[in-house]
């Protein structure tokens, strides 16, 4: 018996045959996620409140008291941020450190001087991996833009060929890797393992990433054989300096610095967090009695809980990337002040998106797809990718993609085990990156600040999104079958 047909025969005995509630429910649930589309793309209000009224809407109309509606919203909202929200805000607060101390600017130097030829676009894809870890995507994209431009005109290569190999990078971490935001959403919903998730995402991402990086690069700069651009996104691009045009003209964020911190130390830095997450994976692994367990595990267990693990990583950035380079307390202060700022809308959107998907549960809309999922023998894995891929092309949020996507399907990875589950949340993850078109702000960031046409960013960019979903959930499919 399959990990799917144990979770329906653990949820048999309370669930009853498909009945007219059930479809009302579900009927109800399309309305809720077709209001929020319209009030997203066509009202252009804020995702924040469109989901507020969506859950709004699930909730009346799904039959759910007053009260209640209120009830399970702000339960949502808590259990979703109560880890989350501060996740998030620490991962902000360690790319804020890694940027402004000239760790990104080493971690870029170092690998792409060592490059040469063919071997370009693979280092590129590198770097996006090592930036990309603790930094959201369009941070990452942002600061890797200038790089991306300066190494194609100097290497002489197509812009794309060097482009698409970061884009794929940044692009299958931010939606593979905790701690950035669409993992941490699925993996909390599903109620998988985070170790476990990260050491598997680990497994999916690199493979994807080269898949869809380095190798479509050669298709993709003959799809758009464009050279890179003298000035990209209003950022200058002719300085000979490598370190400055990584960055752009040197500001306030970078004043009191007076020196790099050194790749090893970067480096270091960087996967700390990652390394002590993996920690309680494998001890949890080696110790599997619960009820008596050794003084390491009990210490992995604690140093490698995501909210410790970023909580360890922020410090020790502040003297890595904070005194050790110059700067003084008073201004790692204000950094790590400023570093809040510009995540604050996404703390926001993510926690109205744990209300909506605790609205869905609430009113029941988890337990008629599981009948229906379960009387149709549909995987599991399927059908939260292809719920997420439909919300994605929907909303073009990612974020609302991921959280919606797993919080229906969550009743479904009830019985589930920690592998699997971990398997799901990254389905639900490969499902939300797919085809990023016009009503995605991604597509209009990519496509403004390499200086494409709309239909070059379809041909490229769009295109690209599109294989990382599919390559990804390809790889997350494999190891379904055969873990």
């Amino acid at each position: 018996m399959n990990a799917l047909s144990a979770a329906a025969a653990t949820s048999a005995a309370h669930l009853t045959a498909w009945d007219g509630h059930d479809t009302r429910l579900t009927l109800v649930a399309l309305g809720g996620i077709v209001l929020i589309v319209l009030l997203i793309v066509l009202a252009k209000l804020h995702p924040f409140l469109s989901l507020i009224l969506g859950s709004a809407f699930v909730g009346i109309a799904g039959g759910v008291g007053m009260s209640d509606v209120i009830k399970n919203f702000e339960s949502g909202v808590g259990s979703t941020l109560q880890e989350v929200g501060l996740l998030i805000a620490l991962g902000a607060m360690l790319g804020k450190l890694l940027a402004d101390s000239g760790g990104a600017n080493r971690v870029i130097d170092t690998l792409l001087a060592k490059a040469r030829g063919a071997a370009i676009p693979w280092a590129m894809a590198l770097v996006a991996i090592i930036i990309g870890l603790p930094m959201f995507f369009e941070i990452g994209l942002v600061l890797l833009l200038p790089v991306i431009v300066l190494v194609s005109q100097r290497s002489g290569h197509r812009l794309m060929r060097i482009a698409i190999p970061g884009l794929a990078g940044l692009s299958a971490l931010h939606g593979l890797i905790p701690p950035h935001p669409g993992p941490l959403l699925a993996i909390n919903a599903v109620h998988a393992e985070l170790g476990t998730t990260l050491a598997l995402g680990i497994v999916v991402a690199i493979p994807t990433v080269v898949i869809c990086g380095p190798l479509f690069a050669h298709v993709a700069e003959r799809w758009v054989p464009v050279g890179p651009p003298a000035v990209a996104g209003g950022i200058d691009t002719s300085t000979d300096t490598p370190a400055d045009t990584a960055t752009g003209v040197p500001s306030a964020d970078q004043a009191g610095r007076r020196r790099e911190p050194s790749f090893a130390i970067t480096l270091a830095t960087i996967l700390f967090p990652v390394v002590l997450m993996l920690s309680k994976a494998l001890a949890d692994i080696l110790d599997t009695d619960a009820d008596h367990p050794t003084t390491a595990r009990v210490v992995f267990d604690f140093i490698g809980e995501p909210l410790v693990a970023l909580t360890l990583a922020v410090l020790l950035a502040m003297f890595t990337f904070g005194y050790s380079v110059g700067f003084t307390g008073q201004q790692l202060s204000a950094k790590i002040a400023a570093s809040v700022a510009p995540v604050a809308a996404v703390i926001l959107i993510v926690g109205a998106g744990g209300g909506f998907k605790q609205t869905l549960i609430g009113a029941g809309v988890g337990d008629s797809v599981a009948k229906w999922a379960t009387n149709a023998h549909i995987s599991v894995i399927v059908l939260g990718y292809l719920i997420a891929v439909a919300l994605r092309l929907a909303t073009g949020s990612a974020t609302v993609a991921t959280v919606t996507a797993a919080g229906i399907v969550a009743p479904l990875a009830t019985g589930l085990s920690p592998t699997h589950a971990a398997l799901l949340a990254l389905a639900i993850g490969t499902g939300s990156l797919f085809l990023s078109h016009v009503n995605d702000a991604g597509f209009w960031l990519v496509k403004e600040l390499f200086g494409l046409s709309i239909g070059q960013t379809f041909k490229t960019w769009s295109v690209m999104e599109t294989l990382v979903s599919l390559v990804g959930f390809g790889f997350v499919e494999v190891l379904y079958a055969i873990l």
